[in-house]
Formats: C-alpha cells, structure tokens, sequence
C-alpha cells in the first residue's frame, strides 16, 4: 500500500481515533470479568445467561473479522471503521441500560460486531496513510494500545463496580467506552478515505457465509461447553464448524475475488506468526481471567481489591509496550520467543508466591513487560513482512488469531481449573501450568518464525 498526503492536523490526529477503536475493542473483552458477578445478582440471571453475557460480545467479534476486512476493501476504510464505532457506541449505552440479561447480551453482541467491523480497518488505515518510515512506530503504539486496554478492562470495571458511582456500579463500567467512541466519530472526518488499491468488484457470498457460520459455531460451543457440561450439540455444532471451515478453505482457493488474498499466507514466517499469535493469546486472556476468578472466589477479595492487585501487570505491560519496538527490531522473533517463555515462568510463580505480596507483585510486573513486549511487537513483524496486495487480508486474520486464541485458552484453562484438585491452591496451580504450556508453545512457534526468517535471508542474492 502506498501512502497518502495528509495535512499536518490530520496527521497529529491520525493514531488517536484509530486507536481509540482499539482501545475500546479490547477493554470490553475484559470490563466484565470482574463485574459479571455483580451482573448476575443485580438481572437475576442464571448462570447460561451470564455466560453469554461474557460469550457474546467474543462471539460477534470473532465471527466478523474477516469478512469486515474485505468490506473496508469495497468501500473504504474511513467509512467502515466510522460505521463500527457508531454501531459500537450505540451498543454500549444499550447495554449499560439493560434492564435484564437477555437485552444485555443483546446489547453486547452488537458491540462485537461494531468491533469487528473497526478492528481491521485501523491496520489497514495505518498501513495506507502513513509512510513506511512512521509505520513500525504506529504498530508499536497499537500493540501499545492492545496490552493496555486488556488489562485496563479488569483493572477499571473492578474499581468502578466497586465504587458504585452514581449507583451504576457494572453499569458504569460499560458506559467508560461511551465518550471515547463519540471522539472519535466526531474527529472521524480527519481520518482519510481510502480503500484497497485494488478494489474487489464484491464481497464473495459464499465465503463470507462460510466464515461466519464456520466461527460462530466453533466459537460459540467452546464458550458455553464447560459451564453445560459438553451436551450433545456442541459436540455436533463443533463438527459443524470443522466442516463449514474447511469448505470455506475450500472455497477461496476457486473463488474470483477471494476474502483472503492468496499470497496472505505465501510467506512462511507470516503464518508461524500468525500461530504465534493464536497460541500466545490461548494464555493472556485466560491468565488475568482465572486470576480473578480465583481472588474473589477462593480467597474471598472484593472487586476493587482484586482489580487494584492486577494494576502491577498493567503497569508492567505499558513499560514493555515502550520498549517492544526497539526490543523488535534488534532481536526480531527472539524477542516473541523470550517474553513468551518469561510469561510461561510468571504462570508458574503465581501459585507459588500469591500469598506474598511483594513478590506476587513482582511476578505481575515481570510478565506485564513480557506481555506488553510480545502484544506490541508481533503485529509489527509479522505486518512487516506481508505483501502490498495481502495487508487487507493479514488485518483481518491477526485479531481473527488474537481472539480464537484467547476463546480456546479460556476453555481450556477453565477446564484445567475447574478439574479434581485437592484444594484451592491445587486447581490454580492446575490451571497455571496449562497457562506456562501454552507460553512455551508460543515461543517454539516465535523460534520456527525466526529459523524461516533466517533461511529467506541465506536465500536472498547477495
């Protein structure tokens, strides 16, 4: 993609709206964590209920992403993104308004997909309207803006929720993303209007039908099984997907105007990072969301204290998220490779020292750099590589990665903690090692990312 000329004004605003859209996407992944159980009480909603409140949002999201990609090809970035944002924000003031679960699940999947129609228009916007030279700074201050706005999620809906102002509690929670998402539309006009250099002529039915059906119904099973105990539909809606997927593979290799360009995937480091970063992100959501879940139940914290004890991983990871650009460009894959094994051995601290407060703390710190290093780097390197024609696609298939990633790790590690153990303390060191497996993981696939990329190097004439 080439760059556009933007006036001085527009360029100063540019990386605030954009990622505005990626704050907000990302913190309402994470706001409900700590305030689900608040939800609960406050609707009188069942536990299926409150685990589609969780569920739904994640849900849209995932589903959309791809398609939203190619729709931001057709008809502009600018206009795809305000129309996320707008859908997005009207979502929030509906939720936070609900008067009982099912209007709030409503109201949360809704925001999904107003997320997904946001989430890779901002890459495609970076990649479009800034030049090279600003490019690798951009993507620092987003993967920036994606490891804050994680932990700034549970961290702040804690802290509201347990201030109550207004009476709102949860409430208040949701209605945080309001203001910034009305920013944003009102400052969109700076933004610029473009679209893909080479503009498909539509949006290809049958893959898109294939995609959203295909994640909606591997999605949707993994993040309602454990709390119904595996019945027989999502055994079958899992086949289902399985078979949807693969025709949708099926289906872009014949199809005139693809979603997914087919040169997205022809480099060999592209997709050991884009593993990277499906495996690494089966661990992050799920690490704060057991933490949290065994603070306040195990050890009985209240909401506020149990958002106030995350602060040190969210301080750490704005200091990696600082330091991953430079880390990136020295050591490349290396660096994914080392935060993910620091995080495999934060995951198996935790358990040990959570009842020592200095070096609990510590422990949190340590991997909020190493969180904030792999969060802020891995766009950057894995874009870096992609073809002109490709980056629409990548834009997609990155958050698509991100968030299939951290809906598995959810269910698995849940699985993990919710299995036979003895005590308390025995099922967080359960769900904990599942957490340092899926770290190491990650890290061999950053490593194989670093070997192809030493290989295309050797290869290069000299």
């Amino acid at each position: 993609m080439s760059s556009v000329r933007l006036s001085p004004p527009a360029q100063r605003l540019l990386l605030p709206i954009v990622l505005s859209g990626t704050f907000v996407q990302l913190f309402s992944v994470t706001v409900m964590q700590v305030g689900v159980v608040d939800v609960q009480r406050d609707l009188s909603a069942g536990s299926a209920e409150t685990q589609l409140v969780l569920a739904a949002y994640t849900l849209t999201y995932a589903c959309s992403l791809i398609v939203s990609a190619r729709l931001g090809d057709k008809y502009g970035y600018r206009r795809m993104f305000v129309a996320g944002m707008a859908l997005f924000t009207a979502a929030s003031i509906g939720a936070a308004a609900a008067p009982d679960a099912w209007v709030l699940i409503a109201g949360r999947a809704l925001q999904g997909f107003g997320s997904g129609l946001m989430a890779p228009q901002i890459l495609s916007i970076i990649q479009s309207a800034l030049p090279a030279n600003r490019r690798p700074a951009a993507l620092s201050a987003f993967g920036g803006t994606m490891a804050a706005a994680s932990l700034a999620g549970p961290v702040l809906g804690g802290v509201l929720t347990q201030l109550d102002p207004l009476g709102l509690g949860w409430r208040a929670a949701m209605l945080l993303v309001v203001p910034i998402g009305i920013a944003a539309l009102a400052l969109s006009p700076a933004l610029p209007s473009v679209h893909s250099e080479r503009k498909p002529q539509r949006v290809d039915p049958v893959g898109a039908t294939l995609s959203l059906l295909g994640f909606a119904l591997l999605v949707f099973p993994l993040t309602m099984g454990r709390e119904t105990g595996w019945p027989p539909w999502t055994w079958a809606s899992l086949a289902l997907a399985v078979a949807s997927l693969t025709g949708f593979v099926i289906s872009q290799r014949r199809a005139a105007e693809p979603l997914i360009q087919p040169s997205t995937l022809a480099e060999p480091a592209t997709r050991w990072g884009l593993v990277a970063v499906l495996v690494f992100n089966a661990g992050v959501p799920s690490f704060t969301l057991l933490l949290s879940m065994h603070l306040q139940g195990a050890k009985g914290w209240s909401p506020l204290q149990t958002g106030l004890s995350i602060t040190p991983y969210a301080v750490g990871a704005l200091a990696g998220s600082r330091i991953a650009n430079s880390l990136g460009k020295r050591f490349g894959p290396r660096a994914l490779a080392a935060s993910s094994l620091a995080m495999g051995l934060v995951s198996l601290a935790v358990p040990v020292v959570i009842d020592l407060p200095w070096l609990y703390w510590l422990a949190l710190c340590v991997g909020g750099v190493a969180f904030g290093v792999f969060t802020a780097s891995a766009f950057t390197q894995i874009i870096a590589r992609v073809r002109p024609e490709a980056a629409a696609s990548v834009s997609g298939l990155l958050p698509t990665a991100q968030q299939l990633g951290g809906t598995l790790g959810v269910t698995f590690a849940g699985i993990a903690y919710t299995a036979p153990a003895a005590t308390a303390g025995a099922a967080l060191w359960h769900a904990m090692t599942y957490e340092a497996a899926a770290f190491a993981v990650a890290a061999l696939c950053a490593v194989g990312g670093q070997r192809e990329r030493t290989v295309a190097r050797s290869a290069a004439p000299s």
